[in-house]
């Protein structure tokens, strides 16, 4: 970067974009900047310097470059008004944001601005920081800092009366308690972003993301159809924005229809025309579970969460449910297998079901249990014994009903002895 300063003009703006390579032009840009003129017509371009030259340091992934630069414009932050302020410092942090692995540059950087937008009693950029930055713990998985920081900031912005910065703060904590398995606090706050939320305008990403946590919330409690039709909307809102999210909607969408037992459905929304705009290892992994789903077949089960790791077990939605899918499919092969037998080998319906022994030996005695059936295991036969069900007499629960009644008649004789007796 050169010392000497060039006029903040449009021409110079220009050059700059027909500049032969980004050095160049970064180069000119600085100086255009370095323009100590304050007119109107030099602050005017001294903006779209800034938005050329953060586009520039996005391309060359220069992040360090984006910080100082923030760092460097705060004597023109006091020359233009504060919201074209707010506006710049946003769209710089949202190019870094942009630049792959700055997740602690960005907290960093977030933090500093607070301090400075609180040293110059900025309340209103400060407000919409300090959101960023509890976003960016959440995802560091700070969520001790992240919970302090939202629990001021909600308090300060509900007496501001901001409603779309609350709906943004309430989205926040109901994520932020949902990955602490808080499940009643992120429901409170999902409520508290759906009353702000239909108090104003929401853009549809929002929207979206409103509709996203609710489905997430409701596939926790098992209400799959509800969470079905939510994740449906965020899809239809991400997709029409062509936001990246719509392939989790969608992958989410999957899920539903798996575990409610319409495994059978997932190939016919993957060849819808919105479906098939995101073919790719994401939707692949859920086709392959649903296939396995529809054979009941757990080593095929197995392979596509082996095969797709990435998609389906570091996800950490999809991976909750697909472990309570597998464990329910494990139980039915189990409970089919051993239902001819009184006393069978372990380490044979190991090899029928097509898993360790010792993996089914430990499943086996869970559901012994959980009273899924009665028996017990043999561990130096290494055999397992089912006992048959009793069979419950018909005579005696009418008797026990019986019985009951005579208690009753007794208590009503007594009460009325004692009325005579009065």
């Amino acid at each position: 970067m050169e010392s000497s300063y060039l006029p903040a003009t449009t021409e110079l703006l220009a050059k700059a974009q027909e500049a032969k390579d980004a050095s160049e032009s970064i180069s000119i840009l600085y100086r255009v900047l370095q323009d100590p003129s304050s007119s109107a017509d030099a602050l005017r371009t001294k903006e779209l310097a800034i938005t050329n030259l953060t586009n520039y340091l996005t391309k060359e992934n220069r992040a360090e470059d984006l910080r100082n630069l923030l760092t460097q414009l705060r004597p023109f932050f006091a020359l233009i008004p504060k919201a074209k302020t707010a506006k710049i410092v946003r769209g710089i942090i949202d190019a870094v944001s942009k630049i792959p692995g700055t997740s602690d540059l960005q907290i960093s950087l977030c933090k500093e601005m607070v301090e400075w937008t609180r040293a110059e009693k900025r309340t209103f950029l400060r407000q919409r920081v300090e959101a960023r930055l509890a976003a960016l713990l959440l995802e560091n998985q700070e969520y001790t800092e992240a919970l302090t920081l939202l629990t001021s900031l909600i308090k300060e912005v509900r007496r501001l009366d901001d409603k779309l910065l609350l709906v943004d703060i309430d989205l926040l904590e109901s994520k932020l308690h949902f990955s602490l398995r808080n499940l009643p606090k992120a429901k409170a706050s999902l409520t508290a972003a759906r009353t702000a939320a239909n108090a104003i305008y929401v853009p549809p990403a929002q929207q979206g993301t409103i509709d996203l946590q609710s489905g997430i919330l409701h596939a926790e409690e098992k209400d799959y159809k509800t969470a079905y039709s939510y994740f449906f909307e965020a899809f239809e809102a991400f997709n029409a924005l062509e936001e990246p999210r719509a392939i989790f909607s969608l992958k989410y969408m999957l899920l539903c229809k798996i575990m409610v037992n319409q495994a059978d459905d997932v190939a016919g929304i993957i060849s819808s025309k919105a479906g098939l705009n995101y073919l790719g290892p994401d939707v692949d992994a859920m086709k392959a579970v649903a296939e396995a789903y529809s054979k009941r077949s757990l080593k095929y089960f197995e392979t596509a969460l082996r095969d797709y790791k990435a998609q389906l077990e570091e996800d950490p939605i999809v991976h909750r449910h697909l472990s309570s899918l597998y464990d329910t499919l494990l139980e039915q092969n189990l409970c089919r297998l051993i239902e001819p037998y009184s006393r069978v080998e372990i380490a044979h319906i190991a090899e029928m079901i097509e898993l360790p022994v010792d993996h089914v030996e430990k499943k086996l005695s869970q559901m012994i249990l959980d009273k899924k059936f009665a028996g017990t295991l043999d561990q130096g036969a290494g055999c397992l014994i089912i006992f048959e069900d009793p069979k419950t007499e018909e005579i005696f629960p009418a008797t026990l009903e019986t019985i009951s009644n005579v208690g009753k008649v007794v208590d009503s004789l007594y009460l009325r002895s004692a009325k005579i007796m009065a």
